[in-house]
């Protein structure tokens, strides 16, 4: 690798209005390394990967390529200096063929020589079968595989010769094979003495393709070395497991030994061409409170919203025996499934009665107010906030609300997708503290979809972990530390 940093990134710093979303952010990148930039969702990695290209400019701090101060330059300057960006979200031209959206990367000012230059023709499509797109050179992006469309985006990038190349969420999408594939076409760049810049939320995803890797949160630098310097850092374990590990204890095993109420066989659900759910399959007995791991992106929300009826999916869902495939959302709420989303979905200018009584419209009124009043006693701030509007109240207070709207139902089987997103540790404490009462007061059913593992261990009584749309380890909780820690990191 070259002596000088071809990418020095001093003191970053991006503000929208009152969000600071990257905050003093130092890194540098030279010729000839892949650097790893990781963090859960929301961290401010894609949001750094635009400053320094200059989509967002910089708030603050320094951003040099090649000794030359870039902060502040337009992204077209800076993409001709030789920065180059591949988003995570396909943005093709829909109307041209693959070797015709390189063309028009290949010569982005001269749009009049498309048509007319052997040489550009030539250079498109050897670029094309580097990344893998040989075979569909004349067909256009809306008939393409999510992969191929992947590909695309890649090539366009590499037909601007760029020195640097960022990439954004990689392998978010593909299967394990196409994750291999595209790690090839990575590691290439390396060969050739180019830098890569590559953000993902997935440790193991970049693991073995990296030089180094910095761990963000919450905008800030948490940790940088090695990617198994890094995986081992106690700061990175407690943002991506939610803390040191512990043994469940208290309510596990109270699960009935009957039949599944809830069964999820073979499920498969698609985004357009991307596979977000692969081949799911996992029951949920009468009275046991299971859960689901997985970082964001894993699939938990799109595999919550088949269950629910929310998103069309292949594969079978057995609800008391019985298959649910037909039925409406509406339909399948009404029979017992009662999910409560990661979004929340409050109605922010209704109070929190107001929230509460539409969750329970179809109880009779004695009832209605008998339920209410017993959520009221399960998070008593509830009660102190009854005539506030949704939207002024905290997070903590929004989540709780959340809670208690699906409770209103009724439910037989609460699905509660990611509550502890964004929350501080004394709303975690009072959540879990709820969980619990729920639990032995009422013995609910409980399908619990977390990336925080240390919130769910101590309730699950049984854990399966998810990881790219699939289902990769299941068992008891006082395996998960020996069996799958590593493997979820």
């Amino acid at each position: 690798m070259a002596e000088a940093p071809m990418l020095e990134v001093t003191q970053l710093t991006k503000r929208f209005g009152g969000l600071v979303a990257v905050k003093d952010l130092s890194f540098s990148i030279r010729g000839g390394e892949i650097l790893g930039l990781i963090g859960p969702n929301g961290s401010g990695k894609s949001t750094a990967m635009r400053s320094v290209m200059g989509v967002d400019p910089p708030t603050a701090g320094s951003v040099r390529f090649e000794g030359r101060e870039i902060a502040g330059l337009p992204s077209h300057k800076i993409a001709r200096i030789g920065v180059g960006l591949v988003f995570q979200h396909s943005r093709p031209l829909n109307r041209q063929t693959v070797v015709e959206n390189i063309k028009v990367a290949l010569i982005p000012d001269r749009l009049s020589m498309i048509l007319h230059s052997a040489e550009i023709d030539e250079k498109a499509r050897a670029i094309a079968v580097r990344v893998g797109l040989g075979d569909v050179l004349d067909r256009k992006p809306p008939t393409l595989a999510f992969a191929d469309l992947r590909r695309l985006e890649l090539a366009k990038a590499i037909a601007q010769h760029p020195k640097l190349l960022l990439v954004d969420e990689p392998f978010a999408g593909l299967t394990a094979s196409e994750v291999g594939a595209f790690s090839d076409l990575i590691s290439a760049f390396r060969a050739e003495g180019r830098a890569v810049l590559l953000v993902d939320h997935n440790v193991k995803s970049v693991a073995a393709l990296v030089d180094r890797a910095v761990a963000m949160y919450l905008g800030e630098k948490i940790a940088e070395g090695t990617a198994a310097e890094v995986m081992r850092d106690e700061t990175v374990r407690r943002v991506y497991l939610g803390g040191a590990l512990t043994r469940a204890e208290g309510m596990n095993g109270r699960a009935s030994e009957g039949p599944p109420l809830l069964e999820v066989r073979d499920v498969e659900v698609r985004y357009g061409k991307a596979l977000a759910v692969q081949g799911v399959s996992l029951h949920v007995r009468e009275g046991e409170f299971v859960a689901l791991v997985g970082l964001n992106g894993a699939g938990k929300t799109t595999l919550f919203n088949a269950v629910s009826g929310l998103v069309r999916h292949a594969g079978e869902v057995r609800w008391a025996g019985a298959p649910i495939a037909g039925q409406t959302a509406a339909a399948i709420a009404r029979s017992g499934i009662v999910q409560c989303p990661e979004t929340r979905e409050l109605f922010g200018d209704m109070t929190v009665r107001e929230n509460l009584d539409l969750g329970g419209n179809a109880l009779e009124p004695d009832e209605l107010e008998q339920r209410r009043e017993w959520l009221f006693d399960l998070f008593p701030i509830l009660r102190d906030r009854a005539g506030q509007v949704s939207r002024t109240l905290s997070g903590g207070e929004q989540q709780m609300l959340a809670i208690a709207r699906a409770l209103m139902m009724k439910p037989r089987l609460l699905i509660l997708d990611e509550p502890t997103l964004g929350l501080a540790p004394v709303i975690l404490e009072t959540l879990s503290k709820a969980l619990h009462r729920l639990r032995s007061d009422t013995g609910l059913t409980v399908l619990l979809g977390e990336q925080n593992v240390t919130f769910a261990l101590p309730h699950a009584d049984r854990l399966y972990v998810m990881d790219h749309g699939k289902i990769a380890w299941e068992g008891l909780p006082e395996r998960f530390e020996d069996e799958a820690a590593e493997m979820y990191l």
